[in-house]
């Protein structure tokens, strides 16, 4: 299952890097902060911004631009839809039309298309380069401490952070476990081939394997974490102690920064619409 073994969520590369030393409640907020920037920014400009500052980054890390890019493989039907969608349904110059189906196709739907393709494609490689420099310690450390503050209204801030850590550990697992049952039902004569909806049919029938694996893993961890005593964030204290440093207030600096550049950056429907009436 090719597609599925390039998803890069929940996965940890181990190397050293200034991004890997950051604190995890950095990244967390730096990431928090991008995305609300990314999803209120109406303009290209700001996007090309946005992905020369993630260009940044996946440098920093050490991480092959190769594999980071691969986990945007798993997610080319939502784009191609989102740009499809905008293309045909949205009012504006037209470029070309199929009366008969009711077809029409604008410069502005395009425009629509390829602007959300763009901000849904930084937004994932975000929120996956996030998990390949954090370890899932790290992960749970840094949202129970930035959550901590809620405990005082009785929020479990602890127990969310365990779970959101769990569940983003278990997407590897799972895309391990659903190539290994295709693999399983392959060598049994099984045929995962043809055209593109063909081939979603025919994974129907891993569903039913995988679901009772997941199922299977799930309780098994929670018969570990019991049998270690785990019962919850109450009194509970951290191995490892969280602290900022100077690289995590450069950081951050930075990516205030590149959110009020983003800002400043004119609107490029508006300019354009305004050098063509000029």
């Amino acid at each position: 299952m090719p597609v599925l073994k390039d998803i890069a969520l929940g996965k940890y590369v181990s190397v050293d890097s200034a991004v890997h030393r950051l604190d995890p409640r950095t990244k967390f907020l730096g990431l928090m902060l991008l995305m609300t920037a990314i999803v209120s920014t109406p303009g290209f400009g700001a996007m090309g911004l946005f992905t020369l500052f993630l260009t940044a980054a996946v440098a920093l890390s050490n991480i092959p631009f190769v594999f980071v890019l691969k986990n945007l493989r798993p997610f080319v039907w939502l784009f191609s839809f989102t740009l499809l969608f905008h293309a045909f349904m949205t009012a504006g110059t037209v470029i070309w039309q199929l009366p008969a189906l009711g077809l029409v196709l604008t410069f502005e739907g395009l425009y629509a298309g390829a602007f959300f393709c763009a901000r849904l494609s930084i937004l994932v490689t975000l929120a996956s380069l996030l998990t390949l420099t954090t370890t899932p310690m790290e992960l749970t450390d840094g949202l129970e401490r930035i959550l901590g503050p809620l405990k005082r209204f009785r929020f479990p801030a602890h127990e969310l952070a365990m779970m959101v850590t769990i569940a983003l550990r278990f997407i590897p697992v799972l895309v391990e476990e659903a190539e290994r049952l295709q693999k399983a039902q392959t060598a049994r004569g099984a045929d995962f081939g043809g055209g593109p909806i063909q081939r979603v049919r025919k994974l129907v029938p891993l569903l039913v394997p995988l679901f009772i694996s997941a199922f299977s893993r799930a309780d098994r961890l929670a018969l570990a974490m019991e049998s270690r005593c785990y019962r919850g964030g109450e009194g509970r204290t951290s191995y490892s102690e969280l602290a900022f440093h100077g690289r995590d207030l450069r950081a951050g600096i930075a990516v205030v920064i590149a959110v009020a550049c983003a800002a400043l950056i004119p609107n490029f429907p508006d300019w354009l619409n305004g050098w063509l009436n000029g």
